[in-house]
């Protein structure tokens, strides 16, 4: 796996196939306080299965330049697509809670191979996740109220995690910009996706930051088969059985991207 700075300040994580395919790429992006970073188990994996892929980081976030605190969700969708024309193909593209809802966004600017949302923060207002936060530790809800970063606790990221790799995990997320987490909570629809690509969604009805229900909805709006995982928490690509919905997405892939 290699990590590098494009033209634009990005940092973008690459691994490539072990043997190439001609299978489209994949790119990944990441969630509220995260980055690419938080990608690796599924990069590698995705490796071995003849995707090459990229991991962004949006601007602010990981190795990325760009002021966090002044970013807006348009830039980030800005970042996505940028990320997106710089590949030697067109993505699938796999966006993670914040990072789906970018990707959301980003469909109805750029034409892709294939979207995978998982734990997505939904298309419609995410007010719901504000009550769920507030309803096991109003202080940080209060927090986002008042322009604050949501602190990404283990217990909203993790269920089945040993606690030592929770915590390491968890140290490793960063701050988020107080303008994108208003806008989480008060957003509109993306408009209809170019193309319509198929869309595939990945979530656990056990989330403590993205009630289902508002995920289900996503789905229905896009046309998409949703896969739960029951037990595991939050960040799917980073939970103890990570690889359960990596497979589920991987078995998906061929039969959407196979003949398009």
């Amino acid at each position: 796996m290699t990590g590098n700075t494009s033209s634009s300040g990005l940092e973008v994580v690459e691994r490539r196939a072990t043997a190439d395919q001609g299978r489209p790429p994949l790119l990944f992006v990441h969630g509220l306080g995260h980055g690419a970073w938080c990608w690796e188990n599924w990069q590698d994996a995705a490796a071995d299965a003849g995707y090459s892929s990229y991991a962004v980081s949006l601007r602010g976030h990981g190795n990325s330049g760009g002021r966090l605190r002044t970013s807006r969700l348009g830039h980030y969708v800005d970042d996505v697509i940028q990320a997106a024309t710089a590949l030697p193909a067109p993505p699938v593209v796999v966006g993670h809670s914040m990072g789906g809802l970018v990707v959301q966004q980003a469909l109805a600017r750029y034409a892709v191979r294939a979207a995978v949302l998982v734990a997505p923060i939904p298309a419609h207002p995410a007010v719901s996740s504000l009550v769920a936060i507030a309803r096991r530790h109003p202080l940080d809800a209060l927090r986002i109220v008042v322009g604050g970063s949501l602190p990404l606790r283990r217990e909203y990221l993790f269920h089945e995690l040993d606690d030592a790799m929770a915590g390491a995990h968890s140290d490793r997320c960063g701050g988020e910009s107080p303008v994108v987490q208003y806008q989480l909570l008060l957003h509109r629809p993306a408009g209809p996706a170019l193309g319509s690509p198929p869309v595939l969604v990945l979530a656990t009805p056990d989330d403590r930051l993205v009630p289902i229900t508002g995920v289900r909805r996503t789905a229905e709006r896009y046309g998409a088969d949703v896969v739960e995982f029951p037990g595991m928490g939050h960040d799917l690509m980073l939970d103890a059985r990570w690889r359960e919905p990596l497979d589920a997405m991987l078995d998906w892939l061929p039969k959407a991207v196979g003949s398009r």
